[in-house]
Order: structure tokens, then C-alpha cells, then sequence
């Protein structure tokens, strides 16, 4: 869908993409000089394999002051993206026919990395009229001998929502029955929630589960640093030790100037997150009221990160103007940009259709126009 965008954009075609999980704001000032005095300390050789000093104190510091958490350095690590971070668990910890839990929908990237190694994922479908939150029975169902982790991505990529209080504890027992089980939280759209409310980590909710949770986080969402690639992970020592093996023999450690501006970063405070947590919200609430107004879309409120997940079941079956059958959302995804000039992503990617996901980290105009564009394709639909 991406490549396909990107040629009709080459082709002169007026196209507005809202497919993209990038924040649309500058990376920090201060992480911007926190790169620079890297620099200018002459801080460019071979960095140490679990971060920089710096780094590491400065997550140990976020997770004490925003989670509640005291970790040792021991338990830290960071690598390129959350996405190393995973990839690294995974690798240190599964083999073939291994079991990884996902709900859905889900960010893409797991079920295809587990699968990597020789897991065999396995997806457990939330339902939208329960807010996408996971059921705690139906993940006690799917647990199995040879469950070696669970995976929990909330503030949740596609569909925005968060797992209340009430859910974690749920979970937690849950999780107590199957003592076999790890547990992975990425919790990278940790900042990004809405009307008031806190994204809860499983760990201030259930600390008997330590030494099973790995917790995926970073600066990409919160400080829109995707492009410096920081991720880190707090964790048991010897799932740590096992993915510095791993990223020992990939990659090494990480940039030094992107530690350096990720350190800065995260002791900058949280003036930043609130301006884009503010605006994220306002596009939010008038994204979801349009979408809402569009007869056959359904849509859920998102609670946190930049995505809407609108609902398309009851426009399946219909064609449209140049006489394209709507099958599945997949079609319904290609037909809106190759009609309509509207780049979104179909759910079935994220393992749950019919949806589309729409990201609201864009302009206002395009926002608007984006939106007036779905509500125009669905009004032609016959």
C-alpha cells in the first residue's frame, strides 16, 4: 500500500496519507544538543554493548519517578528501536513450536519475528464493542504447555486503546496460573493518552510478576525521535544478559550521539509530551466525530496513541465507482486510494477486519480532507 502510494504521489496524483505511525512534530531541542555534546566530548567510538552510562541512569530515573519502578542498571538495556528489543527477546528465548500469544489486533511486527525463530503465534481477537481490550478468559484459554510468552502492546497499535486497572489485575491472575508464561509489554505509546487519564504498566499492578515481564519502551512516540532509533527494555537479569548476547553479535551497542539526545530527552520533562498529547487529543476527538457521521463506519474512541479504527462490516459487498467488489478490508483499502487519492492501512494487517487504520499524526488540512474523502467514497459505494 506504501509503495503504491508512492508511485501515484511520483505520478502527480494529489494523494493524502494518513498510513504513517510518525509523529509529526520536531524532536526536542534538547536532544538535539544532547547529540551535539556528544560531539563536542569527543564520545564517538565504540559505545558500551547495554548503553551508555548516562542513558541507562536516565531510564532508571523514568522508571522510578513516572512508574513507580526501582531498577538496577542491571535490568536495563537499549538498542536500535523497540523493534531490536523484540527481536532480541525473541531470538534469546524461543524454539521451534514455541507459543506466543498476541491479541488483536496487533502491531505487525510480532507475529512475523516470533515465526522468524520457529514460534508459533497465537492470535486471540478482541472485540470492538469491548473497547479492544484483550479477555482475560479467552487468554487463559489459549495458554498451552508451550506458551512461552504473551504479548501486550498498550497504549495499543492500531486501535488506541488502553488497558484500565480493573484489566491488568485480570491478567495478573491469569498470569499467576501459568508461571511458565512470560510476559512482553511494549509500552512505547506510554505518554500518548487522553482526557486525563494514565497508561498503568502490569508491573505497578502486579510486581510479583518481575522477574517474567520484559517492558519495550523508547523516545520514538513520546519525544518524535523516531529517526534516532532508541529503544530500551527493563527486565529479569538473565533475559537481559541473553539479549545483549544476541545484540552483541548484531548490531553492537547503539549510536552514541542518539544516547546522548535520547539521555537529554528524557530528563527534559514532560512539557513537550503534553503540547503533542493536547493536540493529538483535539485531532482525535474531531477525526472520530466525522468518521462517526459516515453511514456503515463504526469506531471505537481511541484512548491513547494517534490511530482510529474504524469498523467497515457493513460496507463489505458493495462496488464502487469503477466497479471494484469490496471483499475485505483489503479491498476497501486499495479501491479508497486508487479512487480517492486516501493512503490508510487495512486491519487485516493488524490481524482483525474489516478496519482500516487511520493515523491522526497529520495536519489539520489533510485531516480534514482525508476525512471528507472517506466520507465522499463510502457515499458513492452501490
Amino acid at each position: 500500500m506504501a509503495k503504491r502510494a508512492r508511485e501515484l504521489v511520483a505520478e502527480g496524483k494529489p494523494v493524502i496519507s494518513l498510513a504513517l505511525g510518525q509523529p509529526d512534530f520536531a524532536s526536542p531541542p534538547e536532544a538535539l544538543a544532547g547529540a551535539v555534546a556528544e560531539v563536542e566530548a569527543g564520545r564517538t567510538g565504540y559505545p558500551p554493548l547495554a548503553g551508555q552510562k548516562a542513558l541507562l541512569e536516565a531510564v532508571a530515573d523514568k522508571f522510578r519517578q513516572e512508574n513507580g519502578l526501582q531498577v538496577p542498571l542491571s535490568r536495563l538495556m537499549v538498542a536500535n528501536g523497540g523493534k531490536q528489543l523484540i527481536f532480541n527477546a525473541f531470538m534469546a528465548t524461543l524454539n521451534e513450536g514455541d507459543e506466543v500469544i498476541v491479541p488483536a489486533p496487533y502491531w505487525v511486527s510480532y507475529p512475523l519475528i516470533a515465526g522468524m525463530f520457529g514460534g508459533k503465534p497465537v492470535i486471540v481477537p478482541s472485540r470492538e464493542e469491548d473497547g479492544f481490550r484483550p479477555d482475560p478468559q479467552k487468554i487463559r484459554q489459549a495458554i498451552t504447555s508451550r506458551t512461552r510468552w504473551l504479548v501486550l502492546n498498550f497504549p495499543n497499535n492500531p486501535t488506541g486503546a488502553i488497558l484500565e486497572r480493573a484489566d491488568l489485575e485480570a491478567l495478573a491472575e491469569v498470569l499467576r496460573e501459568a508461571p511458565h508464561v512470560m510476559v512482553m509489554c511494549d509500552e512505547i505509546y506510554e505518554h500518548l493518552v487522553f482526557d486525563g487519564q494514565q497508561a498503568l504498566s502490569l508491573l505497578q499492578v502486579a510486581p510479583d510478576l518481575a522477574e517474567r515481564v520484559l517492558i519495550v519502551n523508547g523516545v520514538s512516540k513520546a519525544y518524535a525521535m523516531t529517526g534516532w532509533r532508541v529503544g530500551f527494555a527493563c527486565g529479569p537479569e538473565p533475559l537481559i544478559s541473553a539479549m545483549l548476547k544476541v545484540q552483541g553479535n548484531a548490531t553492537s551497542g547503539i549510536c552514541t550521539l542518539a544516547q546522548g539526545g535520547a539521555a537529554a530527552a528524557l530528563r527534559s520533562g514532560s512539557a513537550g509530551i503534553k503540547k503533542m498529547c493536547a493536540t493529538y487529543q483535539r485531532r482525535r476527538d474531531q477525526v472520530v466525530a466525522r468518521l462517526r457521521q459516515i453511514p456503515g463506519l463504526t469506531c471505537a474512541l481511541p484512548q491513547g496513541a494517534f490511530y482510529a479504527y474504524p469498523g467497515l462490516a457493513a460496507l463489505m459487498g458493495k462496488t464502487t465507482p469503477a466497479g471494484r467488489k469490496l471483499q475485505n478490508d483489503e479491498d476497501f483499502a486499495e479501491a479508497l486510494l486508487e479512487e480517492a487519492w486516501l493512503a490508510t492501512v487495512p486491519g487485516s494487517a493488524f490481524g482483525l477486519g474489516p478496519h482500516l487504520r487511520l493515523s491522526f499524526a497529520a495536519s489539520d488540512e489533510d485531516l480534514q480532507e482525508g476525512c471528507e474523502r472517506l466520507a465522499n467514497f463510502v457515499a458513492s459505494l452501490s
